[in-house]
């Protein structure tokens, strides 16, 4: 029991419900964008990142593929750029198993083998090379609420919370989101992961300091 009576019980409970709104009016704010505005906003954002040392030195990054009708930050461009440059891309899955999913990241070759396979994004092919821990330098992560500390709101079912921490550390994690997502703060759980890193359309945050820690990974032999 708090100092002004809440339990921890009620606290939670009203935390939940708190995040449960939160999604369905981030949700809502975003799919009422228009197409032109998410491009223009996603362009600003890669720019954005372009500009970060941590960002331009990896010689591998996870990303995600966007689902157009949630109006989610669109990373398309920065692949076929990141392919230019052969750098390694790998991309997230959930493939069923019994009793729930094992999740993580595979590597593509190429964007077009990146399909529905069950779930409601794309992801790689289940034969494709699976990430282990170092196999991974920058993972770029969706949100549909961001702090500048690095806590964020995803769907809801807790994808990215039990897949960062089996890339990250030593991979440095960057949550994506535009501006109108920024909030100043969020209901965390204990299972919640905070990213090391913030870009949106119009800033960018180094949550943990990490940005002016990190240090480049050697160069391509």
């Amino acid at each position: 029991m708090s100092r002004f009576g809440v339990s921890d019980g009620d606290r939670s409970d009203l935390g939940q419900r708190a995040k449960k709104q939160l999604r369905a009016r981030m949700r809502a704010t975003r799919r009422a964008l228009p197409i032109p505005a998410v491009l223009a906003r996603s362009a600003r954002i890669i720019a954005a990142l372009r500009r970060i040392e941590a960002f331009e030195s990896a010689r591998s990054v996870g990303l995600f593929w966007p689902i157009e009708a949630h109006g989610e930050v669109d990373l398309r461009a920065l692949d076929q750029a990141l392919a230019e440059r052969g750098v390694a891309r790998y991309y997230p899955f959930m493939d069923p198993k019994p009793g729930g999913f094992s999740t993580g990241f595979r590597r593509i070759e190429e964007a077009e083998q990146l399909q529905l396979r069950g779930q409601k994004f794309a992801e790689p092919p289940r034969d494709a090379k699976r990430a282990e821990r170092g196999d991974i330098d920058v993972v770029l992560v969706p949100a549909l609420a961001i702090t500048p500390e690095g806590h964020r709101l995803g769907h809801g079912l807790g994808y990215y919370d039990a897949t960062l921490p089996d890339v990250a550390p030593p991979a440095l994690t960057i949550a994506l989101a535009f501006s109108f997502q920024l909030l100043a703060e969020l209901y965390v759980e204990p299972h919640d992961v905070a990213c090391d890193a913030v870009v949106t359309d119009t800033e960018i945050f180094d949550a943990k300091g990490a940005l002016r820690a990190w240090v480049p990974p050697p160069a391509y032999p």
